[in-house]
């Protein structure tokens, strides 16, 4: 990876879209969190729901805590799933290739470099000179 992470030697509309790519992996980063929220949130109320289950039947609600335990107790979210068989589909055939190609882009085109558009917007909207605007560790001022 260059020093300057700015690196003056790409073309600005390279630099433009593999910073698209970037903010797009980024946002698969947010999504794929939320459906670990998902799986764990459904995992809770799975657990949640078996304990209603047991309450009801001890209260004599037999009849219904059945129904509970037979139609939605260990239900498939979706169908033939379970969500952590969602979160596995989705980290093997979307999250890993996405991470794949942003990898490949990167090593082609920029060394390696993460986030040059970020830090080409870092250089030109920062106050040189400034307490707190400093280019950065590497780079002189």
């Amino acid at each position: 990876m260059a020093n300057d992470r700015t690196r003056p030697d790409l073309d600005d509309t390279l630099v433009e879209g593999l910073g698209k790519l970037s903010e797009a992996l980024e946002t698969v980063e947010a999504a794929r969190g939320l459906l670990y929220g998902f799986h764990q949130l459904t995992g809770k109320a799975d657990k949640e729901l078996q304990d209603a289950v047991d309450l009801l039947r001890e209260a004599g609600a037999t009849a219904l805590a059945d129904d509970l335990d037979r139609e939605l107790v260990g239900r498939n979210v979706v169908a033939d799933r379970w969500t952590f068989q969602i979160v596995e589909d989705y980290d093997a055939n979307y999250w890993t290739t996405f991470r794949d190609f942003d990898a490949r882009a990167r090593d082609e085109y920029s060394g390696g470099d993460r986030h040059v558009y970020e830090a080409r917007m870092k250089q030109r909207e920062r106050t040189k000179g400034h307490p707190a605007h400093e280019a950065g560790p590497d780079l002189a001022d």
